[in-house]
């Protein structure tokens, strides 16, 4: 029988990702670092479900890249895994095989540490189930493609690892926010950076500019031609913008720079445009939003 992914070019075929390995090796963090790079993640699916939402998965449907956590947890249900993995390959779909493990010694710390049994120990130690699964889990690992040992890996570390592995860049890239906001409406919660302009005069206090706001030309210009104005967006856009890629880098894609006037209508609106404007010239998306503009 055909398959029709096997028509599509490679970059439009669907992906299938299995996520197995040893119980406390971190397959629930891999899953969540998934579902952040916006994967479809079924956790504790049955094997044999696999193949049936496998071909569920159409290109162009909205879910082109699926990521399946398989293991023990499945019973008796998991001795089909390995004839499930043959019968993928059969059709022609991509798949791909990670799996986790760690040391004997850090694994038995784990349960230790959140208080459960592993799923296998019956009425024996921590040590006898992980021997058994050790035992059950050898012919899948036989045929992984990746192997991670999270032994020595913090739940970051291995975050950042399955980035590494799977992410084409597009969804690691950082968004940012620059927010203007009126410090009479109080500070925003999300903030990450809070910028205070209530040092430029107000142009409230200029009659012909009090009904208009920021994004009008003659209040823009008015508040950047201020003393120190453009000076200050320079001297802020120069020095954050070295720090802006680390923050990918800490798992952390979402940024939000909130820029505070009195009432958020003239002096923060004029000057977030500005330092946005700057940091999309230096090669940063980002999006504006005036949360209290229109709120007087």
């Amino acid at each position: 029988m055909r398959d029709e992914h096997s028509t599509l070019p490679a970059a439009e075929r669907p992906e299938i990702l299995v996520i197995t390995g040893m119980s406390g090796a971190g397959r629930t963090r891999a899953a969540a670092a998934l579902e952040d790079l916006n994967w479809y993640v079924v956790d504790n699916l049955p094997p044999r479900l696999l193949i049936t939402l496998a071909t569920m998965m159409r290109a162009g449907d909205g879910v082109s890249r699926l990521a399946a956590v398989v293991d023990v947890r499945s019973g008796e249900f998991f001795n089909e895994m390995v004839s499930v993995i043959d019968q993928i390959r059969q059709t022609g779909m991509e798949y791909r095989i990670i799996f986790l493990e760690a040391s004997d010694a850090e694994l038995v710390r784990r349960f230790e540490t959140v208080r459960r049994p592993h799923p296998l120990q019956g009425d024996g130690r921590v040590l006898d189930g992980i021997a058994a699964e050790r035992a059950l889990l050898q012919a899948l690992k036989n045929r992984a493609d990746v192997v991670i040992d999270t032994t020595e890996l913090s739940v970051h570390d291995l975050a950042r690892r399955i980035r590494e592995l799977i992410d084409d860049g597009a969804e690691a890239r950082l968004h940012l926010t620059v927010m203007s906001f009126g410090f009479k409406y109080g500070l925003p919660l999300d903030a990450d950076h809070v910028v205070d302009v209530r040092f430029l005069a107000n142009p409230y206090w200029v009659t012909e500019l009090r009904h208009l706001t920021g994004h009008d030309e003659q209040v823009k210009s008015y508040v950047l031609s201020l003393p120190g104005a453009t000076d200050f967006v320079d001297r802020y856009v120069e020095a954050i913008e070295p720090i802006l890629g680390r923050y990918s880098d800490e798992l952390k894609p979402y940024v939000t720079i909130a820029v505070g006037c009195t009432g958020g209508k003239h002096r923060s609106v004029a000057i977030s445009e500005e330092i946005a404007a700057r940091l999309r010239r230096g090669g940063h998306p980002v999006r504006t939003i005036h949360r209290d503009l229109g709120r007087e």
